[in-house]
């Protein structure tokens, strides 16, 4: 599959005359698009509802697009819950997915109305102590331990995942909740990261239809929905071929069939909670070749850093990088696209055979837009970048400023030593 950027390099030049390098820009047309396409592949199902994984891009501009496609939150902390609370999100439209979890976040989601997803049989307790009942509709965490397998070989290992309950805690952990007032039950789990086959949701899907199944037969509880949650992938390399989420969605609606229509659950609602599928595609980093170095390898230095993508320098994640302006020409030149933090893993590509780079040239660091800027932070007191929207029309908005100084220095409000610079 080719890559190719969803901005020109006259739209870029354009930008940056009013926005300098670097910051992230997403593609409105392409993450509306995706949001039409994921509906029509569920369509299936009365009940289905995407709750979009904040953590991936939490901007309110994203999520008030996605909020006119009916899609909900998934949050994971305070600060997400805040935020979908401020873009009009409440009630069952957020879905509280939390591990190791503060009691004060659980009381605040119960304010909102919206569905605490318990990661632990223990939390239980800590849930009816802090808001003094538990809740009629509640979800709960599974994990089926092991090596999560598919016929393309191993997918990951839930056995290790700090995230869920084994088979015998669900179980208990229903009986549990049902005696204490729960009346609508939720099943999810995450098994699998970023998989780019189209086997995986229905795989899935089976193992949580089955548990499913077996959880209403041995505790009568009323299972209301099923999260098949994330692990939906996207193509990071040119040469990985595209989930296609008709098929996936198709191949969930058998096994839908084949599992829990026959056991009389054939009014279950499916969930799901993809972040990079929804947004990795629809975003890139774009930054300037700033510097050269020529000593034992070949180095592009650029203006932005780990801490505005983490994932190369934390995974070792590929990122494909277009020059921008010399995509015909031969990528006859092999280079270490490298930041300025003072950590020799500040690389954005090692090795990557690129076209002769120059300095002041644009590159655009493909798929950023799911755990992009969301993963950033402050080492070497680097500052954020800006986020930026391209519109439909061709426009162009900033949806997140970038950070100043006065930003980094903001928590030291008990002195004034930096005011001199402020």
């Amino acid at each position: 599959m080719e890559k190719k950027p969803f901005v020109t390099l006259e739209k870029l030049q354009e930008i940056t005359e009013t926005y300098p390098t670097p910051f992230h820009l997403y593609d409105e047309r392409g993450i509306r698009e995706n949001a039409r396409r994921l509906k029509e592949a569920f369509a299936w199902n009365p009940g289905f509802k995407e709750y979009f994984a904040v953590k991936a891009t939490p901007n309110p501009f994203i999520l008030k697009i996605l909020k006119e496609y009916g899609f909900g939150t998934d949050c994971s902390s305070m600060t997400e819950l805040m935020m979908s609370d401020a873009c009009g999100f409440s009630g069952h439209d957020i879905m509280f997915s939390s591990n190791e979890t503060p009691p004060e976040e659980f009381a605040f989601c119960a304010k909102l109305g919206g569905i605490i997803n318990l990661d632990d049989i223990t939390h239980i307790e800590c849930v009816e102590k802090t808001l003094g009942y538990i809740p009629e509709t509640i979800s709960c965490r599974y994990n089926p331990g092991g090596v999560f397998q598919m016929s393309n070989g191993i997918m990951d290992n839930p056995g290790d995942a700090k995230y869920g309950m084994t088979p015998e805690q669900i179980t208990e952990a229903f009986r549990i909740l049902k005696a204490k007032g729960a009346k609508r039950f939720g099943i999810h789990a995450f098994l699998a990261s970023n998989t780019v086959t189209n086997e995986y949701y229905p795989m899935l899907a089976k193992v949580l239809f089955e548990t499913a199944v077996k959880l209403k037969e041995e505790t009568g509880a009323h299972i209301a929905f099923i999260n098949l949650s994330g692990g939906i992938g996207i193509p990071y390399r040119p040469d990985q071929e595209p989930n296609d989420i008709m098929a996936i969605g198709e191949g969930v609606r058998q096994v839908y069939e084949e599992v829990l229509v026959p056991a009389g659950m054939g009014d279950v609602a499916l969930f799901t909670e993809l972040g990079r599928y929804m947004l990795g595609p629809y975003g890139c980093l774009v930054t300037k070749a700033i510097h050269e170095k020529h000593i034992h390898k070949e180095y592009i230095g650029v203006d932005a850093c780990a801490v505005n993508l983490m994932r190369p320098a934390m995974y070792g994640a590929y990122h494909h990088i277009t020059v921008m302006g010399k995509e015909d020409q031969p990528c006859d030149h092999k280079y270490d696209v490298v930041g300025s933090l003072c950590e020799n893993n500040d690389k954005f590509a090692v090795d990557r055979m690129l076209p002769r780079i120059d300095r002041g040239d644009l590159l655009v660091l493909h798929d950023t837009g799911a755990h992009g800027f969301s993963m950033g932070y402050n080492y070497n007191g680097k500052l954020r970048s800006a986020e930026l929207l391209l519109h439909e029309d061709g426009s162009v908005e900033l949806i997140r400023r970038a950070e100043t100084p006065k930003d980094y220095f903001a928590t030291f409000d008990f002195c004034h030593v930096m005011d001199k610079y402020l």
